[in-house]
C-alpha cells in the first residue's frame, strides 16, 4: 500500500536544512522507496534552491581561502571540512535528479538515484563524525557555494545535468581521490583514508549510473554519447575537463576513453 508520493518525500529531505536531519530523512526516503511506501507520483515541483543550515558560511570560489595540500593538520582538517560540504551538496543533487526528472524516466532511474543520495548521505555522516573526533566540526569553516550552479544550469535537460553532474563533477572525484588518500595516509591518518577509500569505492558507481542512463538516453535520442557529451559540457559547464585522470577508475565507472572521445 503506498502512501505519500515519492516526490513529496524528495522535496521534504531538500527542503531540510539541518545537515543530521538532511541526511537522516534522505535514508528514509530511500529505505520508504525500497519498500513501497511511496507512490510513483510526481505532483510536487523540486525547489529551485535546497534549504542550507546557517553554518558553514557559504563563499563563491575565488572568496574561499587557501586550505594548502593537507600535509598538516590544519590542512587536513579544512580537507575534510571541504570534502564533507561536497557530499552534503551532492545529497541534494541527487536528489534533485530523482525528483525532477524521475517522473519522466520510470522507477528504476529514481531507484538509482535514491541510492546515490543515501550514499552521499552516509558519506557526508561519516565524514561529519571525523571532523568531530578531530574537535571539528561541519560549519566550522567557510565552504563553496558554487556545487549548486551545475544543477541551475541544467535544471531544464537530464542530458545536460548528467554529462555534467556525474560524467564530470563525480569523475573528477575518481581522479583526486586516491591522491587525497595518500596524503591522508602519509600522515598517519588512517581513519580518514579508509573514509575516501570507501566513498571513492561508491562514487564509482554512481558515476556508472550516470555513464549508463546518458548512454540509453542517447540512443534514444539518436545522438552519438561522444559528440552529444562534448557538447553538453561546452555549453553547461564553466570549468575545464582536464588530466590526470584515473583511468582504471572511469574505465569501471563506464567512462571509457571511446565514450569520451569516439575513438576506438
Amino acid at each position: 500500500m503506498t502512501g505519500q508520493s515519492v516526490a513529496a518525500a524528495i522535496r521534504g529531505a531538500m527542503l531540510t536544512a539541518d545537515p543530521a536531519a538532511k541526511a537522516m530523512a534522505t535514508r528514509a526516503v530511500r529505505r520508504d522507496w525500497a519498500a513501497g511506501k511511496l507512490a510513483f507520483v510526481f505532483d510536487e515541483a523540486m525547489p529551485d534552491e535546497p534549504a542550507r543550515p546557517s553554518r558553514p558560511e557559504l563563499l563563491r570560489p575565488k572568496a574561499m581561502p587557501k586550505r594548502g595540500r593537507g600535509g598538516s593538520e590544519r590542512g587536513r582538517l579544512a580537507l575534510l571540512h571541504a570534502l564533507a560540504h561536497i557530499e552534503f551538496v551532492a545529497i541534494d543533487l541527487a536528489l534533485d535528479a530523482a525528483g525532477r526528472f524521475g517522473g519522466q524516466r520510470g522507477p528504476q532511474f529514481v531507484s538509482d538515484w535514491l541510492d546515490v543520495a543515501a550514499d552521499e548521505a552516509m558519506h557526508f555522516s561519516l565524514l561529519a563524525r571525523r571532523l568531530r573526533t578531530l574537535d571539528s566540526d561541519y560549519g566550522a569553516l567557510p565552504a563553496h557555494d558554487g556545487l549548486w550552479d551545475a544543477a541551475r544550469e541544467t535544471a531544464h535537460d537530464l542530458a545536460a545535468r548528467l554529462a555534467v553532474v556525474p560524467m564530470v563533477l563525480e569523475a573528477r572525484g575518481l581522479d583526486v581521490t586516491p591522491i587525497t588518500i595518500e596524503r591522508f595516509a602519509a600522515a598517519g591518518d588512517h581513519r580518514s583514508a579508509r573514509i575516501l577509500e570507501r566513498i571513492l569505492t561508491d562514487e564509482i558507481r554512481h558515476v556508472r549510473y550516470g555513464t549508463t542512463h546518458f548512454v540509453k538516453l542517447c540512443e534514444e535520442r539518436g545522438e552519438s554519447p561522444p559528440m552529444f557529451w562534448k557538447a553538453l559540457v561546452a555549453r553547461h559547464f564553466r570549468g575545464a575537463v582536464k588530466p590526470p585522470f584515473n583511468d582504471s577508475a572511469r574505465r569501471a565507472a563506464g567512462l571509457s576513453y571511446e565514450l569520451m572521445t569516439g575513438v576506438v
